[in-house]
């Protein structure tokens, strides 16, 4: 903890490319059978998954988003998101590699440059991963503050961050600042840019492993190549927010499959703690089978909601005018209200049902619930139902520039 992290330097691969929505899905599942095996061990020892990592560059999921101009699938949304909930289910440290990459990935697609989607987009298919920091507007003389100041045709940026999430996996970081007198500034560098230091300073009790880091930005030059050209389309109403929030929801998903998962495997070994002629024995405990009944329901409900939301960015990324902004800023709320609400309940259920004995730190069982309640603390509920009841009671459309 608190120690100083270093991109070593290293010959990548080319990175598998995928051809199809189908094959994305056969490989996440792939790769979330090995990255499941030791999840448990990675979570209770605080191992980084840096090799689980650099297997996921190399898999190619990490350029299914890219356009299909710039040599990607350009996959839809809703596969995007059950990819990241398929290997969420294995490991949500690992899927949030995902989130904030694709997050990126989406901002350069609105707001880069010709010369710059292709390098960047060449790169993610590559097998290069990307993360993002942001300023706080207004915090001035706040620990995070950062301040921008003009140098020749570019800026000098100072700061520190907030943890960012997955920024110590980063291969590229995409820089968000804001300032009174600049204005609002994006680029993208490479993480081991001069002046940028990543310290891992991590101490949540959940999502462990997620490479989360503190960002100190010492005198960093940006020059006209590093930042985004478009930034009028950044600072207009896109669905890159929505992007990023329905990938969020993919990873509630993914932890609350696994929460069900390991209940039912924690209750049938319960009550069935030898077997017999080799058959395995229904639980004949109405409760539970009840119980672990509703929590499917919802989870098979929540997995429908996180679709629909998919597909409502897929049409604004079509045809991108306000109306479409926000019915897919609007059903992206659904979504990830509905999957935070059912992670928790899963990990919930998983106690409630096994019991006492499911509590054995040996167990590590409770890794489902710290993971839940960490990543539903990204974007709380309360919050989501504030902004779909505004908009419904008082008009208040739900528009938001990517931009600080």
């Amino acid at each position: 903890m608190g120690t100083v992290s270093q991109l070593y330097e290293r010959v990548r691969p080319p990175a598998h490319r995928v051809q199809s929505e189908e094959e994305a899905l056969d490989i996440a599942r792939s790769f979330a059978d090995a990255f499941a095996q030791q999840a448990s061990d990675r979570d209770i020892n605080r191992i980084l998954p840096y090799d689980e990592a650099e297997a996921l560059s190399q898999s190619g999921l990490l350029g299914i988003s890219v356009p299909s101009e710039n040599g990607g699938i350009d996959i839809s949304n809703s596969v995007l998101a059950e990819v990241i909930a398929i290997l969420a289910e294995a490991d949500p440290s690992i899927a949030q590699i995902l989130q904030t990459h694709f997050h990126v990935l989406e901002a350069v697609r609105i707001g880069g440059g010709e010369d710059q989607r292709a390098l960047l987009f060449d790169r993610a298919i590559t097998g290069d991963r990307f993360a993002s920091i942001f300023s706080e507007a207004g915090a001035s003389g706040a620990d995070h503050s950062w301040h921008l100041t003009s140098d020749g045709a570019g800026f000098r940026l100072n700061g520190r961050s907030r943890p960012s999430a997955s920024i110590l996996f980063s291969d590229w970081i995409a820089l968000f600042a804001a300032d009174k007198r600049q204005g609002s500034i994006a680029a993208v560098v490479p993480r081991n840019a001069e002046g940028i230091q990543i310290i891992d300073d991590w101490d949540g009790f959940g999502q462990r492993t997620s490479g989360n880091g503190t960002v100190i930005l010492h005198n960093v030059y940006l020059d006209a190549d590093t930042l985004l050209v478009d930034r009028e389309k950044l600072a207009e109403p896109t669905v890159i927010d929505c992007v990023n929030q329905l990938m969020h929801a993919g990873i509630n998903l993914g932890i609350a499959r696994s929460a069900l998962a390991a209940t039912m495997e924690f209750v049938r070994a319960r009550s069935h703690p030898r077997e017999s002629d080799g058959d395995e024995q229904a639980v004949n405990d109405p409760l539970i089978v009840t119980r672990i009944g509703e929590i499917a329901v919802r989870i098979e409900a929540a997995t429908a909601t996180m679709e629909r939301a998919g597909g409502k960015i897929d049409a604004a990324q079509i045809n991108l005018t306000e109306d479409h902004v926000i019915d897919a800023a609007l059903s992206v709320a659904a979504a990830q209200t509905i999957t935070a609400d059912i992670a928790m309940e899963a990990a919930d259920t998983l106690f409630e049902l096994a019991g006492t004995a499911s509590a054995g730190i040996g167990l590590n069982l409770d890794r489902h619930w710290r993971n839940a309640r960490i990543h539903t603390l990204h974007e709380p509920a309360r919050q989501k139902y504030h902004i779909v009841g505004n908009y419904h009671l008082n008009g208040v459309k739900p528009l938001k520039s990517w931009l600080p």
